[in-house]
């Protein structure tokens, strides 16, 4: 199956890549930083809607099951109000993380710090035009978890980080 992508509306699909860290030498390139609170509605990997309290935005995701580093995504920002509403109807626990932002060689990696019963994960991920596009590999990128489904945002829900062994 082939997606289409709109990416003047961010939205059709998204192709990303997830990675561990295997030290802390990114802290000092953070440009910025943001707390989100996320909560998924439907957290089945074949469809998952998550709600997302960022700032003071709120948005509404869909997205589709993964096929490789690919999947349907559409996202709609929503009045906070509603989005802060709507994490009370989500399955817990809601996910809190600290996104920081990082600028490297043109392309820009998000790197999320989990807290409450995920403490003590760290990922980072990075946005492709397509799944072949190279990228310049920092110093501080580790293993590569794009295919390891326990670090989906969705399963660390029903199987947090505090339970891995």
């Amino acid at each position: 199956m082939k997606f289409a992508r709109d990416k003047k509306a961010n939205m059709g699909i998204e192709i990303e890549r997830k990675f561990l860290l295997k030290n802390e030498d990114w802290r000092s390139e953070v440009k910025s930083k943001t707390i989100i609170k996320q909560g998924y509605l439907n957290s089945q990997k074949e469809k998952t809607v998550r709600v997302r309290v960022r700032n003071d935005k709120g948005y509404l995701t869909i997205k589709g099951i993964n096929l490789n580093a690919t999947r349907q995504e559409f996202e709609y920002e929503i009045p906070i109000t509603d989005a802060e509403l709507l994490l009370l109807l989500c399955e817990m626990p809601i996910i809190e993380k600290i996104r920081n932002i990082i600028l490297d060689d043109g392309k820009m990696w998000e790197i999320d710090e989990f807290e409450r019963e995920n403490k003590g994960l760290i990922l980072a991920e990075i946005e492709l035009d397509s799944e072949e596009e190279k990228f310049r590999i920092p110093s501080w990128l580790g293993e590569e978890v794009t295919h390891d489904t326990r670090y989906f945002n969705s399963n660390l829900l029903a199987h947090p980080y505090s339970t891995f062994s």
